[in-house]
């Protein structure tokens, strides 16, 4: 946390310097997520040969040690700053959700610069009369759960919701607040259903067509991409998707995984290739690429 707090007020550009040699270490070290997202790119994109596909996982890596400075960042880094590095799209989508009148869930994804973007959309969605928050999954080391909390919770806005207190979600959602939303994390078996994503049979969140019935809340994609010129941050907004989400929450998942899919692929090293996004019941690519390595 200390070495966190001195990174946060590094300069920008240096700080991203660091974060791509971070990257490179981790590569290096941390052979089981190298494996993970060795075989995830290899199934997401079978139009690039091997050399681009490793290519593109060194970039990866790169990309999450910077996202672990960007973090520090939003944790401890001077407003001033971070505002100056945000570049917002799709304002007006913003202003037309809000004008509503109802809770805003930010659907969102994990990419690299995640907890930074959260952050970033603190001031817009603050003029225009809404309080940001965001679930999160609980660390299992104490220090960093509270730390993470309460960092949180002083620059972004709202308290933050445990990803598993549903009824905390909803009260937010009722009184009129954004909560920044994660669609793409593997599911329990009773909230998932098997979807494409990337061309891929992927197990896949139903929840979110549940949540936005229930709180009749406007859902708006909300995605943070880092400039490739080293200049910010680009705030993603797209027009809201409630009217496209219907009964079907096979469906919805696939409009979903597709909007996803989408953002992406205009930056596919900053999306996060760590998880065992396809594995099923019967299908586990992850332990051939194992026992293939021992």
């Amino acid at each position: 946390m200390g070495l966190g707090w001195v990174l946060a007020r590094l300069p920008y550009r240096l700080q991203m310097a660091l974060g791509r040699r971070f990257g490179d270490l981790a590569y290096h070290i941390i052979g089981e997520r190298r494996r993970i997202a060795a075989v995830n790119l290899r199934l997401c994109f079978p139009e690039l040969d091997a050399d681009a596909r490793q290519q593109l996982l060194r970039e990866h890596f790169q990309s999450v040690g910077m996202g672990a400075i960007e973090t520090a960042l939003c944790w401890w880094g001077p407003t001033e700053k971070i505002e100056s590095l945000a570049h917002i799209e799709g304002l007006e989508n913003l202003e037309a959700a809000c004008a509503r009148g109802r809770g805003i869930i930010l659907l969102s994804a994990h990419f690299t610069s995640l907890e930074l973007g959260v952050r970033m959309a603190k001031r817009p969605l603050r003029e225009l009369g809404y309080i940001t928050t965001a679930m999160y999954k609980a660390p299992h080391d104490p220090v960093v759960d509270h730390v993470m909390r309460t960092r949180r919770e002083a620059h972004i806005g709202g308290s933050s919701i445990r990803d598993d207190d549903v009824k905390g979600l909803l009260k937010a959602l009722r009184r009129k607040d954004a909560v920044w939303y994660a669609a793409d994390q593997k599911p329990p078996k009773r909230l998932g259903t098997v979807v494409d994503f990337f061309g891929q049979p992927a197990r896949t969140h139903i929840a979110l067509s549940r949540l936005a019935r229930m709180s009749k809340a406007s859902v708006v994609p909300f995605f943070t991409l880092r400039c490739e010129d080293g200049s910010g941050y680009r705030l993603i907004i797209l027009p809201a998707v409630e009217d496209q989400l219907g009964q079907d929450e096979a469906e919805d998942a696939r409009t979903i995984n597709a909007l996803i899919e989408s953002v992406a692929r205009q930056a596919p090293a900053q999306y996060f290739w760590l998880h065992q996004r396809f594995k099923r019941a019967g299908y586990n690519p992850y332990k051939a690429a194992a026992e293939a390595d021992t």
